[in-house]
């Protein structure tokens, strides 16, 4: 994700030095003629020599060795992240279910140290572990999850249903109060495993929602400011504006493709983030979730 921001933003900056220079031939020009003043020469060739500092910092850090090295061996070009290729993964899909967690590395610890204290894991996870899908229309937190969680503080409001007995205590050894208390730990850490999955699901569908309110309204100023340095040159060219008009348009117009870029970036590694605490990701298939954990032989 990061290489293919930097590509992105090296990209931009070599369009933009382009046009700079552009820009920079033909104040020279109107200077030559009488049009433009030597201030305005001086402007031009100011930014474009921030534009070429930009594209030597974009170009340096492109590292394609960081990613041969963690490989152990040269990527192919075609295994290269292209630029400007910032959508590459899927957002979730709509109506996840709140199983899918049950893939999480540490859900499943905490459900064979059940097991090993002769818990009877059906009954624990219908006392504990809330069943509801996790994202609505567009992605985003459904409204059931979010009431597992009251006030500011986000704190958990789920209440335990307990309808059938979740330890078989017949086959509690001799030592009757230790087994117990090792029961009890369990099932304590057992349902704060189960809440802090739901917690960090839940920021993460959160934070998908405002990246994308984000992206909606970055958007807007990409669009102006590129209306408003086109405009300004067009009437720099016809001796309408000053060139300083000009120069803090294409900044602002810059400036504004580089946030869109960097959100973009956000959008994507909170993406990471969500697959990560949702266990892994969730792909469509007709294969049915496991209703019993047992452990191997």
């Amino acid at each position: 994700m990061n290489l293919t921001t930097t590509k992105s933003l090296l990209q931009l900056a070599k369009e933009t030095l382009v046009s700079q220079q552009s820009s920079l031939t033909l104040t020279q020009k109107s200077f030559q003629n009488g049009v433009s003043s030597g201030l305005d020469v001086a402007q031009a060739e100011t930014t474009v020599a921030t534009a070429l500092k930009d594209v030597a910092l974009f170009t340096s850090q492109v590292n394609i060795n960081a990613l041969n090295v963690l490989v152990g061996s040269p990527i192919p070009d075609h295994l290269l992240p292209r630029t400007g290729d910032l959508n590459t993964l899927s957002p979730v899909a709509v109506g996840l279910p709140s199983q899918v967690l049950l893939q999480r590395p540490d859900i499943m610890a905490a459900e064979h140290n059940l097991i090993a204290a002769n818990a009877n894991i059906g009954a624990a996870r219908a006392a504990y572990f809330p069943t509801m899908s996790l994202t609505a229309t567009g992605g985003i937190l459904s409204s059931a999850a979010d009431d597992l969680f009251s006030g500011d503080s986000r704190s958990w409001v789920f209440s335990p249903a307990l309808s059938l007995p979740i330890f078989n205590w017949g086959e509690l050894d001799s030592q009757l109060d230790v087994a117990i208390a090792d029961q009890q730990i369990a099932l304590n850490q057992y349902e704060k495993t189960i809440q802090t999955a739901f917690q960090e699901v839940a920021d993460a569908l959160a934070n998908q929602a405002t990246l994308d309110d984000q992206l909606s309204t970055q958007q807007m100023p990409v669009d102006a400011s590129g209306d408003s340095f086109r405009l300004s040159n067009l009437r720099f060219n016809e001796g309408v504006d000053d060139y300083f008009t000009v120069l803090d348009s294409q900044r602002s117009y810059y400036t504004a493709q580089q946030d869109l870029i960097t959100t973009k970036l956000s959008k994507q590694l909170n993406l990471l983030t969500l697959y990560k605490v949702l266990g892994g990701g969730w792909v469509e298939t007709d294969v049915p979730l496991p209703e019993k954990l047992t452990l191997p032989e």
